[in-house]
């Protein structure tokens, strides 16, 4: 199944935040990382994945220099993110009017893959459910990403973070919208999401008697639509760049994987002309 996707590319930091310094007062999504701005990573993923049509940035304009294989579109930043999610998927509807699933990607995930979205995808449309929200445990993203100092919500069972890859079906965007303001304003705050959804429970999560099933059929209940959670076995599309030592992070472990593909490809290119020098002595 092939749908839509937004990058929400809207965030520009200011003064007092912490990766100010690296912008300027420019977008955060145009920081450089490891010879890219950082949204062109997320635009490669989705322009290389099988499961994504066409693609909408929602902040950012052509000017910004970024590219996509698939159609790209640009809509520009509607100032808080549940009116650019808003705006995303309108536009995703005026392109493929029938589309019944969003895509919801952030700009700040430079480590996503192709084959990450394609699996998200498909594992979510295993079912029909209002939003997929994507989960990783402390013990895949501390394995993949020892340094990264995550904020972690303590549940019953496993302690986990979020993902910014997410899938939502169209139609349940504008209801419940001054849930959803107050859910996404405080996005960084599992706690006070909690209390948000009902103060038993903030109780109930604050003293870990909450399994993940449970809380996702108690927010689904409060908010009024039918969620899932997609627990990740990668830490990469939960991995944001939120600080400076997040950034440097990211900048490291991409170059990183940059130089190992170019030995590698040198590698083989060389294993491949051996064979062919050896048979050409031969025949001499």
């Amino acid at each position: 199944m092939k749908m839509n996707a937004i990058v929400l590319a809207g965030g520009i930091p200011q003064p007092n935040e912490p990766l100010y310094e690296f912008t300027n007062g420019s977008s955060k999504a145009l920081i450089d990382v490891a010879g890219k701005p950082m949204v062109q990573w997320i635009l490669d993923a989705l322009g290389k994945s099988k499961s994504v049509d066409q693609v909408i940035v929602i902040g950012l304009s052509p000017k910004s220099g970024v590219t996509c294989s698939k159609p790209l579109h640009f809509i520009s930043n509607q100032g808080r993110m549940l009116a650019n999610i808003i705006a995303g998927s309108e536009k995703s509807l005026e392109l493929t009017p029938k589309g019944e699933y969003l895509l919801i990607c952030s700009a700040d995930i430079p480590a996503l893959q192709s084959g990450m979205v394609d699996w998200v995808v498909k594992t979510a449309m295993q079912t029909k459910d209002d939003l997929y929200y994507g989960v990783c445990p402390k013990e895949v993203m501390e394995a993949r990403y020892p340094n990264s100092r995550r904020t972690y919500t303590k549940l019953k069972e496993m302690e986990l973070c979020g993902a910014d890859v997410n899938l939502v079906r169209i139609s349940v965007i504008k209801e419940h919208m001054d849930v959803w303001e107050a859910l996404i304003g405080n996005r960084k705050s599992p706690m006070r999401q909690a209390s948000i959804i009902g103060f038993d429970t903030l109780f109930q999560l604050a003293t870990r008697q909450f399994t993940l099933d449970a809380l996702v059929e108690r927010a689904s209940q409060r908010i009024g639509i039918k969620g899932r959670a997609i627990v990740w076995e990668h830490a990469e599309p939960c991995m944001d760049v939120d600080k400076p030592h997040q950034l440097e992070l990211m900048r490291s472990d991409i170059a990183s994987q940059q130089s190992a593909a170019k030995k590698a490809a040198a590698k083989k290119k060389a294993t491949v002309k051996k064979p062919a020098a050896a048979s050409k002595v031969k025949r001499k």
